[in-house]
C-alpha cells in the first residue's frame, strides 16, 4: 500500500525503503534546516510526535526537553532515528491491518498523521539522512518515549542508597518460660500490650496469669485449656468488657463481632456443681 505525503514528496510505501527521487526540487531553502547548536534546535523549529501519530510543531525548542508529557501523552522531539521507528511502526500497522487485526478506518487515521510527519522529516533531515536511519534502526534496542522521562534529555543516573537494615528481631513470647511443653502459640506484641493495659483490673476480679498471658500448652492450639487470653487475641482486634466471668474480645469495624473469653476458675451460669462438689 502507498500513501501521498504532503508538500514536495512523492508516495512511499509503509513497508518500504524510501525510493530514489521521493523528494522533489523546490528551488529554495526550507526554514526548518536554519539550526545552529550541538543539538540542531537553537533556530529553526522542531517536530514533536507521540507514539500515537499525533504531532505539534514549536519554534521553540531550546525551551523543552527531548520528551514532553501532555495530558498524560509523551512526545518525542522528532530526529532521524525516532522518524525511521515511527516508520516501522507503521509497518507493524499495515500488517495487522492485512490480518484483521486493526480496521481499515484506524489504519487510515494513523497513515494521515504519519503522511505530515513524513513531509515534515523530508523537508527537515533530507532522504539521504532518513534512509541511513531506516537501514540502521534496530526496533527492539530503540527506546521508546516513556512518562518517566519527562523534563530530562537523558534517563537520571540511578540513585545510591544504602540498604535498609532491618529491625532486630523481636524475641519470641514465651509464658511460661519453663516447663515441658509440646506446644508453643506465636503471640504479636499488640497482644500481649493490649493484656498488659488490662491485667491489673482482670486480676482484682478472680482472673490469673496463666489464663491472661499462657501460649504454651500440651495440645495443638486451640485444643485444650492451656491456652490464656493473649493467645485469642488478633493484630485488628481489641478487649471490651472485662468481668469475672468473663473478657470481651471486640473485631475489627464496621461489623465488630463481639467473643466472649471465659475463665474457667470462677463459677459460671451454665456450670452446676454436684452434692459431692459441694
Amino acid at each position: 500500500m502507498t500513501e501521498q505525503t504532503a508538500g514536495d514528496t512523492t508516495p512511499i510505501e509503509v513497508d518500504g525503503a524510501i525510493p530514489d527521487g521521493s523528494v522533489k526540487e523546490t528551488g529554495r531553502e526550507s526554514s526548518k534546516n536554519v539550526v545552529s547548536g550541538e543539538d540542531g534546535t537553537r533556530q529553526g523549529t522542531a517536530l514533536y510526535a507521540a507514539t500515537n501519530l499525533e504531532s505539534w510543531e514549536t519554534d521553540k525548542p531550546h525551551y523543552y526537553a527531548r520528551d514532553v508529557g501532555i495530558d498524560g501523552t509523551c512526545f518525542r522531539r522528532l530526529d532521524p532515528a525516532y522518524y525511521a521507528w515511527l516508520r516501522y511502526k507503521m509497518g507493524l500497522a499495515k500488517k495487522a491491518v492485512d490480518s484483521e487485526r486493526l480496521s481499515a478506518q484506524a489504519f487510515e487515521a494513523l497513515r494521515t498523521r504519519f503522511n505530515s510527519i513524513h513531509a515534515w522529516a523530508i523537508e527537515r533531515f533530507g532522504e539521504d539522512e532518513l534512509l541511513s536511519a531506516i537501514q540502521s534502526l534496530d526496533p527492539k534496542a530503540y527506546p521508546p518515549p516513556v512518562l518517566e522521562t519527562f523534563g530530562r534529555d537523558d534517563p537520571p543516573p540511578p540513585v545510591q542508597t544504602k540498604p535498609e537494615k532491618k529491625p532486630p528481631a523481636t524475641p519470641q513470647y514465651f509464658f511460661p518460660k519453663e516447663g515441658d511443653w509440646r506446644f508453643t502459640r506465636k503471640v504479636p506484641p499488640s497482644a500481649v500490650a493490649k493484656v498488659d493495659a488490662v491485667r491489673d483490673q482482670a486480676l482484682s476480679l478472680g482472673w490469673s496469669e496463666v489464663k491472661l498471658y499462657q501460649n504454651r500448652g500440651r495440645f495443638r492450639f486451640p485444643c485444650g485449656q492451656d491456652y490464656g487470653l493473649v493467645c485469642f487475641l488478633d493484630e485488628n482486634e481489641r478487649i471490651g468488657e472485662v468481668t469475672r466471668q468473663y473478657i470481651e474480645i471486640i473485631g475489627p469495624p464496621p461489623r465488630e463481632n463481639r467473643l466472649r473469653f471465659y475463665n474457667p476458675d470462677v463459677d459460671q451460669p451454665w456450670l452446676k456443681k454436684t452434692k459431692s462438689e459441694k
